[in-house]
């Protein structure tokens, strides 16, 4: 899986983009995005629609501003980045505003498209997001008119590896954030399978957006299980289910908890064991502190990016292992033997509670930690314990040489809510 880190929040300016890089470097982070929204914000087209209006007024055509060429704009980001080796194997090109009122913006649309998807296949990227047509397409013509336009694109692949990902969309309704073109995931798979078809060959793929699909209340689970091996980024942000906003996960919450599913998303994704491009967005946070904290900041973005990843992973893990082993003998070890006991059943468990050594938990035999020292090569420790890092320095102390694993149970397919007493 591959972390990747939106230039966006980090003071990444286009032109100076040194600091910004080096944040994102400073945090961890290897790869970020050739990204065409520093050059061309949607924000400024804001006053669109004012300006369409005194042009009816004053009965004059109206003739919106082309943006400024991305490529020209994104030269020193991407030389600086090749310099310092920050990598931009994925590309996003600039989007509008999602204003069905302004067919005049299609044009524009067409044109910055093309030029990004031109940077990307010239910058070896290996996938570009490209929002579909909205501004100006009837309705009942969404597919018919983006058929056209995506296909339009395969030219400019040429002999390149460069795939185009589609995203799920939302729209603007008297004021309100609902379902838009994409939204739906079977919808998706039709685009993306009626594409490829065309094409003759894999040249389309699909990148999820988390924060659109809770703005549109929908269950993410069903949405990465439908679209499956469709699914080549995932754009990880939170909000509060009515703004579009960018926040680090798990930071916008409510006194009833999280305002974004992320147990469907974690579930969905490790089911069709994603392994592409898993996108942070964390512009709104990061924007909102000091520049003196923003590196501080940075590096959470990149442990939260680690968290999704293992989460994600966690099955992967248990499979690298030719034999398993748990060290714990809780509620945990047995969410593990529900959830895995039998695709992945562990060799015994022990824990520290000599008392127990001996006893039989749910047909598992309690060991001695000491018993370890004596495993077959091959063997993983997955501590199931929420004393992680002090059991981790217990094992590392014990001489330990076998693979030691965490097992979490926040994210599993089933959970067993009534908690073992005493345990």
């Amino acid at each position: 899986m591959r972390l990747v880190c939106a230039p966006e929040g980090t003071i990444m300016d286009a032109r100076r983009p040194g600091q910004g890089i080096g944040d994102i470097l400073n945090a961890g982070f290897a790869e970020t995005i050739l990204d065409g929204l520093l050059c061309c914000k949607e924000r400024e087209f804001k006053g669109m629609d004012k300006v369409r209006k005194d042009a009816a007024r004053e009965k004059r055509p109206y003739i919106p501003d082309e943006p400024e060429r991305i490529g020209e704009a994104l030269k020193p980001l991407m030389d600086a980045c090749r310099e310092k080796g920050l990598a931009m194997s994925i590309a996003r090109a600039p989007y509008l505003l999602r204003d069905r009122k302004s067919p005049e913006l299609t044009e524009i649309y067409r044109n910055i498209a093309v030029e990004a998807v031109g940077l990307a296949v010239s910058a070896r990227c290996e996938a570009v997001i490209v929002r579909p047509l909205f501004a100006g397409v009837p309705f009942g013509k969404e597919w018919e008119m983006n058929r056209t336009f995506y296909l339009s694109l395969l030219p400019l692949l040429q002999e390149s590896g460069t795939k185009i990902l589609l995203e799920n969309q939302c729209k603007n309704s008297e004021g309100h954030l609902i379902r838009g073109i994409l939204s739906d995931p079977l919808e998706g798979v039709d685009w993306i399978d009626a594409l490829n078809q065309e094409a003759g060959e894999e040249r389309f793929g699909f990148c999820m957006d988390a924060g659109v699909y809770n703005l549109c209340g929908q269950d993410m689970y069903e949405a990465a299980t439908t679209l499956g091996n469709r699914v080549k980024a995932v754009i990880l942000r939170d909000n509060n289910g009515h703004d579009e906003d960018s926040l680090l996960p798990f930071t916008c919450i409510s006194d009833y908890g999280q305002q974004t599913e992320w147990l469907g998303l974690i579930r969905g994704l490790r089911e069709i064991q994603f392994d592409g491009y898993l996108i942070m967005d964390a512009k709104m946070t990061l924007d909102a502190v000091s520049p003196i904290l923003r590196p501080t900041y940075m590096k959470l973005v990149k442990e939260t990016a680690d968290y999704f990843k293992w989460q994600i992973e966690l099955e992967s893990l248990m499979k690298k292992y030719e034999h398993v082993v748990l060290f714990g003998a809780g509620n945990m070890c047995r969410n593990y033997l529900i959830n895995y006991g039998d695709k992945y059943p562990p060799l015994f468990t022990c824990d520290n509670n000599k008392d127990r050594w001996g006893e039989e938990f749910f047909g598992l035999t309690i060991h001695n930690p000491e018993d370890l020292k004596d495993l077959p090569e091959g063997t993983g420790i997955f501590i199931c314990n929420v004393y992680y890092r002090e059991i981790e320095a217990q094992l590392r102390g014990m001489g330990i040489t076998n693979g030691i694993e965490y097992f979490n149970d926040e994210y599993l397919p089933a959970l067993n809510m009534h908690r073992l007493k005493g345990l």
